[in-house]
C-alpha cells in the first residue's frame, strides 16, 4: 500500500497557494468565503444543534472575513450574535470588508472589543487569528485569546484555533482551546502534532471543492496513518505457517534493576507475531522473565561476550529497554551495532547514540536499516538542540532526526511523527493514558516483531506506531485513560493485527 493513498496535510504556505491558484482560476475569493463560512455554519449547527446564542470574535483578514459571514448567517436563521471585533471595520479591506458590511447590513450589531468584556452567546467562534500567524500574539488579541478560554463556553474555531501555529503544532504564546475546529481546502499539519491535541477538540476538514491532490507540484507535508494499512501490510497466515517463517526477534535490554522494561519489549514482540523472541538480560532478572512469560527464550548475560551466538540467529535486534548507560549497556549497543542486523534503538540505546557520536553534522553512525523512536528528550540529544527547541517545531525535528541518522525515525509524543524515506507520516490515535512508564519499551518490541516477520523497515515503522497508538485507545474503553499500564497493551494490539475475516471465510476457520 502506497503512502500516496493516504490522507495529504500541508502548510500554510501551500494552502495559501491552492487559495491563489483557485481563486485565479475563475471561482471568486468570496464566493470561497461564502463557502467556508457556510461549512462552519452547518457543523456548528451539527456540533450544536440546541443553540440559540452565539459570540463571534472577529480579527483582520480572510479568517476574521469567515466570522463575519457566519455571525450573519446565524442571525438569518434567527441566532442572538454578539459580534466583536478585534480590527474596525474601517481598518479592513477586500473580502473581509465586504463580509463585515454584509453582516452589518443583516442587522448583526458589532462591538468592539474590551478587556473584561461578557460574552453572550451560549458558543463561542473564533475567527480572530488564521494560519498566517507566525510570530506570538500579543496586545488585544492575546487577551481575547485569555477571555475565550476563561468564558467556560464550547468554541468552534474558524480553521485554526487562534496562536496555534499552522506547520508546527506549537502554541504562539497562548492558544484558543476549542472544542471543535473546521479547517479548510488542505487539512494543516500542524492541527495534527503537538500542543495541537490540547486545542484543535474534534476536527473537521472541508475542501470547499478545491481538489488539492490535483495540483502535482504541490506535494502535501505529511500523511495521515490510517488503521487501513494494518490489513494492507500483514494478510492472514498461510495455513502451513510455522514458527521459522515469522521471525526471531532478539531483545537486548534489561541491565541490573531495570529488568521490566526490557520484559515489555519482548511481550509486545511476541504478541505482534514474531515467531520467537529472545531476551538477552542480566542474569538476576532470568526468573522473573519465565515466570511472568514462559513463551520468550530468556538469557541470562553478564556482559556482551556471553551473546555468543545469538544475535547472529537473530532477524531483528531490539536494543535501548531498561539498557543503562554503564558498561553493560554499551557492550549490549556495541554487538547490536555490529551484529548486521536491522534494529530498533530506543531509550538508553538513543543515549548511548548521542555519546558516541557527538558531533551533529559528521555522517558517523548514520544507516540506513535501523528504526530510531526517541521522545523529545532523547530527540535533543541526538540532534544537539534543546528539547523545547524540538517541541517547537517537531515535524522540523523529526526531518532533521532523519537526515542526520538516516533509517527511519519515530518522534514520539501527541501526534506521533515517523519519518522515512516516503517523508513525514502522523499518527492521529493515542491518548493522555498512554503518559505512563514502559510505553516506549511496547512499542520498540512491537516494531521489532513487525520487522522479524518481514514488514520492510519504514512500513513497519507506521504500522507499529499505528498498532500501539490504536491499542491504547482500545484498553481505554475498558477502564479509562488514568492508570493505563503498558502491559495493557499487548493483547488488544494482538486483536488489531488479527483483522476479523467475514462471510464465508470466517466460517471456514472456525
Amino acid at each position: 500500500m502506497s503512502v500516496e493513498t493516504l490522507h495529504p496535510l500541508y502548510r500554510a504556505e501551500q494552502v495559501g497557494e491552492l487559495d491563489r491558484r483557485t481563486i485565479a482560476g475563475g471561482i471568486e475569493g468570496f464566493a470561497l468565503m461564502q463557502r467556508a463560512s457556510a461549512a462552519a455554519w452547518q457543523v456548528l449547527r451539527e456540533r450544536w444543534p440546541g443553540a440559540r446564542s452565539l459570540t463571534v470574535l472577529c480579527g483582520a483578514g480572510n479568517n476574521g472575513g469567515d466570522g463575519h459571514v457566519l455571525a450573519g448567517m446565524a442571525a438569518a436563521e434567527g441566532l442572538a450574535v454578539q459580534r466583536i471585533l478585534l480590527k474596525g471595520i474601517d481598518e479592513l479591506g477586500g473580502d473581509a470588508r465586504l463580509a463585515a458590511d454584509m453582516a452589518t447590513a443583516a442587522g448583526v450589531d458589532a462591538e468592539p472589543w474590551e478587556p473584561g468584556m461578557t460574552f453572550t452567546g451560549e458558543l463561542v467562534v473564533d475567527a480572530l487569528l488564521g494560519t498566517g500567524l507566525s510570530g506570538e500574539v500579543r496586545g488585544a488579541f492575546l487577551d481575547a485569546i485569555a477571555a475565550i478560554n476563561a468564558s467556560a463556553r464550547p468554541v468552534l474555531a474558524i480553521d485554526i484555533p487562534s496562536g496555534l501555529h499552522a506547520d508546527s503544532g506549537a502554541v504562539l504564546g497562548k492558544a484558543v482551546r476549542a472544542a471543535a475546529t473546521v479547517t479548510f481546502i488542505g487539512d494543516k499539519l500542524g492541527l495534527h502534532t503537538g500542543a495541537a491535541a490540547d486545542h484543535v477538540g474534534e476536527l473537521h476538514f472541508r475542501a470547499l471543492g478545491v481538489d488539492a491532490a490535483a495540483q502535482d507540484d504541490l506535494m502535501p507535508a505529511a500523511r495521515l496513518l490510517e488503521e487501513r494499512l494494518i490489513a494492507a501490510w500483514l494478510p492472514p497466515r498461510r495455513r502451513a505457517a510455522h514458527k521459522g517463517d515469522c521471525g526471531h526477534a532478539l531483545i537486548l535490554g534489561g541491565a541490573p534493576g531495570f529488568g521490566g522494561a526490557a520484559l515489555l519489549a519482548a511481550e509486545a514482540s511476541a504478541r505482534l507475531g514474531a515467531g520467537k523472541v529472545s531476551l538477552a538480560t542480566a542474569p538476576e532478572h532470568v526468573v522473573a522473565s519465565l515466570v511472568r512469560r514462559p513463551e520468550v527464550m530468556v538469557h541470562g548475560v553478564r556482559g556482551a561476550a556471553d551473546l555468543g551466538e545469538l544475535p547472529g540467529l537473530a532477524d531483528v535486534l531490539v536494543v535501548g529497554p531498561g539498557l543503562g548507560q554503564g558498561s553493560w549497556g554499551q557492550g549490549m549497543l556495541q554487538v547490536a551495532l555490529d551484529a548486521e542486523r536491522p534494529l530498533v534503538v530506543d531509550a538508553d540505546g538513543l543515549n548511548l547514540l548521542a555519546i558516541r557520536f557527538p558531533e551533529t553534522h559528521r555522517p558517523d553512525g548514520r544507516r540506513d536499516d535501523w528504526i530510531l523512536t526517541p521522545h523529545p528528550g532523547e530527540a535533543a540529544r541526538l540532534l544537539g538542540w534543546s528539547a523545547a527547541e524540538v517541541e517547537a517545531d517537531r515535524p522540523a525535528a523529526a526531518l532533521a532526526l532523519r537526515e542526520r541518522w538516516g533509517g527511519v525515525v519515530v518522534l514520539k509524543g501527541a501526534g506521533t511523527l515517523v519519518a522515512g524515506p516516503s517523508g513525514l507520516v502522523v499518527c492521529p490515535f493515542g491518548n493522555p493514558g498512554m503518559a505512563s512508564g514502559g510505553m516506549g519499551d511496547a512499542l520498540s518490541g512491537m516494531l521489532g516483531a513487525l520487522l522479524a516477520q518481514g514488514v520492510p523497515l519504514e512500513a513497519a515503522a507506521w504500522l507499529g506506531v499505528l498498532v500501539h497508538a490504536r491499542a491504547a485507545d482500545m484498553a481505554t474503553r475498558d477502564g479509562g485513560e488514568r492508570g493505563l499500564l503498558a502491559g495493557d497493551l499487548a493483547s488488544y494490539a494482538r486483536t488489531l493485527v488479527n483483522p476479523i475475516m467475514g462471510g464465508d471465510d470466517a466460517a471456514a476457520t472456525r
